[in-house]
């Protein structure tokens, strides 16, 4: 079956409490896991982007802004121990080297998720390949040399997911053949999606296609506050029921007479000498 991939990311706007109601629902839809994000805010933007204005509801600075979508270590123990309650995998995005270590030494990720901002960069990628954990790397924003390059620096990739970084992505670059050209050239890797498109229509396509992660953010409303709300889901229990019919829809590829059609071929039926 697919892994389904529930990204919260930064759609809880440093709020617990809707941190917590976005775990349920991913439960409840059935997703395999759900999704974080970590930055250590002075290592990943210089004070001069930080100090810049910016009106949030935290203040009126990037630096306030960026403070209040994130949370403490504290905060992230206990998310990972809620998600841990409904048999969620719980997954991190790092998006600096030492985020990496607070993750390493204080959580329990199955998997190390490589955003597709990060994926050329070479010492955070040697940074992520040392903690051992296997590791899904988006790849929007890469060229196929860049994606080579990437994952032959990696010595155990979980998934390698086709990824367009437009939020939301307009359908004609979602590109989902490209998970084809990605099963072909990585035949020893196992192919997924990361979706920024606003439907369901991209995580069906991509099923149909054989992926085997599907990744989406998910929300609690797209009209809330955040640059990643109008890219993300609000019905999940919609979107996985879509995936999993799809899976189930696909069938065996070989061709069989069902029971429920032999009474249809009794009725209508009234010459079969074709193969005689």
């Amino acid at each position: 079956m697919t892994y389904i991939i529930a990204e919260i990311g930064i759609n809880h706007n440093g709020d617990m409490k809707l941190a917590k109601q976005l775990i349920r629902s991913a439960a409840k839809a059935g997703c395999d896991a759900v999704k974080f994000q970590k930055r250590t805010i002075e290592e990943v933007y210089t004070k001069e982007e930080l100090d810049a204005d910016r009106e949030s509801p935290w203040g009126t600075t990037n630096r306030e802004q960026k403070n209040g979508l994130e949370f403490n270590m504290k905060q992230y123990l206990a998310l990972e121990k809620y998600a841990s309650s409904y048999n969620l995998d719980f997954i991190v995005s790092c998006w600096d080297e030492k985020s990496v270590d607070d993750i390493e030494n204080n959580l329990n990720v199955k998997y190390h998720k490589v955003a597709s901002a990060l994926a050329t960069d070479k010492s955070f990628l040697e940074k992520l390949n040392k903690t051992g954990k296997p590791i899904i790397l988006s790849v929007g924003m890469m060229t196929e040399e860049e994606i080579e390059s990437a994952v032959g620096m990696l010595d155990n990739v979980g998934y390698i997911l086709a990824c367009t970084s437009t939020y939301p992505t307009r359908p004609e670059e979602v590109n989902l053949k490209h998970i084809n050209t990605l099963k072909g050239k990585y035949s020893d890797c196992r192919i997924g999606f990361s979706n920024h498109y606003s439907g369901l229509d991209a995580c069906v396509g991509a099923t149909c296609l054989g992926a085997e992660c599907i990744e989406f953010h998910i929300t609690k409303d797209r009209a809330m506050y955040g640059s990643d709300q109008p890219a993300s889901i609000e019905n999940v229990t919609a979107m996985v029921e879509s995936i999993r019919n799809m899976e189930i829809m696909l069938g065996h590829g070989k061709k069989v007479v069902y029971d429920t059609e032999k009474p249809i071929a009794a009725k209508l039926r009234k010459v079969n000498d074709i193969c005689d």
